[in-house]
């Protein structure tokens, strides 16, 4: 981090009459990225506007926002196709357009996919992160600092973020290539590469990790991760990895606790809120108290409020739902995510897939269901640890929607070899 510091600018001090350096313009659909983004502004000592840590429930969302904007010295719009909402992100552009002709407020656009910027940007220059999916970093990031603070990118920070670039680019397709083979160990050893790609921000390590986790081999990940903490103590994509395998290693209550201090310092994004919920449930689980699958439930739909085109936290608000009895609220949630991941295989992408077959599940349509777990299972089969997840989840609510032999049949094959 001290090498990556040389080159990023450092905050300077607030304008008068400002609060914030630089205000962050995003849809959920890109948190975990933006909380990578926010990381590296903090350990710039950057203030930065991030609503999840400024909003509180009561809050008028549109003035809430308006007023950040207006106490913030810059600004950043983070932009892909998946933006569902564009009009809410045209909306907070044009804001950020008509401020720059002031001249005292500077603001960049950070693009993460291949896909055109949509007409109101059109003629704004980017950084381009279409080759980060795990978060910000290499020239891409270097240009975005400089550019919100209106300075030339230096010569000697060219250089040093396109050796990141390269560095990074020849890490992540190794990282990608052990996890397709199921290769745990050479996972772990790339997790300790020395090296200015790996030292200068958490991602690669927390893509190692999630890898591991997505493998099954949950202590492996924690080790990992206990260093990367180490490395990068204020990172939150850490802590949330760590709950997460915590909670499927069956430690609930380290998980919790973990999970527990992220919530209480403001942090209600549907990644904490979904993986602390999950504790709640896994504690139902194992007790049979009802208050524990309702505050499960509470924390999914507190989530899904808060975060409503986050299609993770909806429908397990749904699915927790149809659980507690519930089942005409359970349909109204479901309903709405399927507005959100349809009903069809989304191409490599497969939590989605997944999300669109528990949402037919829950409206009983198991050929559908079957059809779309089957389909999610095949894009990814060394996935072992969210497979068995979603089966676990796939159960319950066939309990609970009392499904007979033959529609349990139709979901069961999709997992057939998937070990228990």
């Amino acid at each position: 981090m001290n090498e990556w510091l040389k080159f990023a600018p450092k905050a300077s001090a607030l304008p008068q009459g400002k609060t914030y350096h630089v205000f962050l313009s995003y849809r959920s659909v890109h948190r975990p990225w933006v909380l990578q983004l926010y990381d590296i502004l903090k350990d710039l000592e950057f203030e930065v506007y991030l609503d999840q840590y400024v909003l509180k429930a009561n809050d008028d969302l549109v003035l809430a926002l308006q007023k950040g904007l207006d106490e913030s010295a810059s600004g950043i719009l983070i932009w892909s196709s998946k933006t569902e909402d564009s009009k809410w992100c045209e909306k907070e552009y044009s804001t950020m357009e008509h401020k720059a002709t002031g001249g005292d407020f500077h603001y960049g656009v950070a693009k993460l996919d291949k896909a055109n910027l949509p007409a109101f940007a059109s003629n704004k220059l980017y950084a381009d992160f279409s080759d980060y999916s795990e978060g910000p970093t290499g020239l891409g990031l270097l240009r975005l600092l400089y550019n919100i603070i209106d300075k030339p990118l230096p010569d000697d920070a060219i250089r040093f973020g396109t050796k990141v670039d390269e560095e990074y680019y020849k890490a992540f397709n190794k990282i990608e290539a052990a996890k397709d083979i199921g290769n745990i160990n050479q996972l772990s050893i790339l997790s300790k590469t020395d090296s200015t790609a790996w030292n200068s921000t958490p991602v690669l390590k927390c893509a190692v990790a999630n890898a591991i986790i997505k493998l099954g081999e949950n202590d492996a990940a924690i080790e990992v991760l206990k260093n990367t903490e180490t490395q990068f103590p204020r990172a939150k994509r850490p802590k949330q990895l760590k709950g997460l395998a915590l909670a499927r290693k069956g430690k609930t209550d380290e998980a919790q606790l973990i999970l527990g201090e992220l919530e209480a310092a403001g942090n209600l994004d549907p990644e904490t809120m979904g993986i602390l919920a999950r504790t709640w449930m896994d504690r139902y689980n194992d007790t049979g108290k009802e208050a524990f699958l309702r505050k499960s439930r509470n924390l999914y739909e507190l989530g899904c409020t808060h975060s409503p085109s986050d299609y993770y936290v909806c429908i397990n608000a749904a699915s927790k739902s149809v659980f507690l009895g519930e089942y005409d609220k359970a349909l109204e949630i479901a309903d709405k995510v399927e507005g959100i991941v349809g009903k069809e295989v989304a191409v490599n992408d497969y939590w989605k897939t997944a999300t669109a077959a528990e949402v037919q599940l829950i409206k009983k349509e198991f050929i559908l269901a079957g059809q779309l777990y089957q389909a999610g299972v095949d894009m990814d089969p060394m996935d072992v640890g969210s497979h068995q997840s979603t089966r676990k989840q796939a159960r319950l609510l066939l309990d609970h929607l009392n499904a007979s032999d033959e529609d349990r049949e139709k979901i069961e094959l999709a997992f057939k070899g998937i070990p228990e």
